[in-house]
């Protein structure tokens, strides 16, 4: 049994566990173990919206994202993924994971002129970057043997790590949380810089990235995972998507990963922003929407035990607010970080 934090940033605590250091898991999870040399990880959204039928120019701005993460400098893994949202625009996010900050850095400038630098008819765009230290961020996973997101760049997985199955497991797999509270700091701010408007938000902005796969399901358990348990999952998420602002969650997207062909794959991950990673914990732990989700995710686990192959995973970060940067350009006001501004004044 391992510990979830590796031990290169393991330190002296000054802030304890929630478990007891003799606690034993009730099944096995794993996460992502990056290169001791790396400190910096980027994931960086880029994203495309529009109502109806998906105009020529956001064909045109999906491939030219392709080609760009392509391109010398770009990221060592990307995926695509869509969702409608809470106006009713489409939505289709590519999102590029690096684990080298000026690799990153001399790409991203000329990438960011062309995507958010110019109106592009029919469509809006924006750009939602976090480059968290390492010791400000924590994966999960229930099998070792497919990573996603930014588990992709990393160098490989643990063995079973002690810290999961338990409420306060997520913030005890950071490393920050060792000595730091990691509590927010400030408020979103609106920037204007011509038609652009950036969004400077706060102190431990938390982003969570949560995933299921089901392609290795057979038809008995994939009916009962599209049946019981996914309905729950939608449910929670629209309601994190029209109503989350209220408990401290400034935006939810619950995504439908694209193949390689743009079709719909049997992939799912919500991503959400949130004030701070108190607010989401208390969802998780409390909130009906969340309890109903825990209920149907146990029941189907219980129901099928060892044998189910549905896969698991989540990403969490903890970002100081100058790793964050947030653009939009011809996006309704709800959109991402825009939601956590009042007005937006012309």
């Amino acid at each position: 049994m391992e510990s979830a934090i590796p031990a290169h940033l393991a330190t002296a605590r000054t802030r304890h566990k929630r478990v007891p250091d003799d606690y034993q898991p009730p099944y096995p999870s794993f996460v992502a173990r990056y290169r001791p040399g790396v400190r910096r990880v980027v994931m960086a959204y880029f994203g495309v919206q529009y109502r109806g039928t998906a105009p020529v120019a956001a064909t045109e701005a999906l491939a030219e994202i392709a080609e760009r993460f392509a391109a010398a400098g770009g990221p060592s893994h990307w995926d695509r993924a869509r969702y409608l949202d809470q106006a009713g625009h489409e939505t289709i996010v590519s999102v590029g994971y690096w684990d080298d900050i000026a690799r990153f850095d001399a790409w991203f400038e000329p990438v960011r002129e062309s995507w958010t630098g110019k109106a592009r008819e029919g469509i809006g765009t924006f750009i939602e970057v976090l480059r968290p230290t390492v010791a400000r961020h924590e994966t999960l996973f229930s099998s070792p043997d497919r990573a996603e997101g930014v588990a992709a760049i990393a160098g490989g997985m643990s063995g079973e790590v002690q810290e999961h199955a338990y409420w306060g497991g997520m913030r005890d797999r950071i490393p920050l949380s060792q000595t730091d509270p990691m509590s927010p700091g400030g408020h979103p701010e609106l920037i204007r810089d011509g038609a652009r408007l950036r969004v400077k938000a706060q102190d431990n902005l938390c982003l969570i990235r949560s995933g299921q796969d089901w392609s290795d399901t057979e038809a008995s358990e994939r009916k009962l995972y599209l049946d019981d348990v996914e309905p729950v999952l939608r449910e929670g998420m629209d309601f994190l998507r029209d109503d989350g602002l209220a408990i401290g969650c400034y935006a939810n997207r619950y995504m439908q990963v694209l193949q390689a062909d743009g079709s719909v794959g049997e992939k799912s991950y919500g991503q959400s922003w949130w004030k701070s990673l108190a607010a989401l914990e208390r969802w998780a732990e409390s909130h009906p929407t969340h309890v109903k989700i825990f209920g149907a995710a146990m029941k189907y686990l219980s129901t099928l035990g060892p044998s189910a192959k549905l896969r698991l995973y989540h990403e969490v970060t903890v970002a100081e607010a100058d790793e964050q940067f947030f653009e939009y350009r011809d996006c309704h006001p709800r959109t991402g970080m825009l939601a956590t501004v009042e007005t937006l004044k012309v």
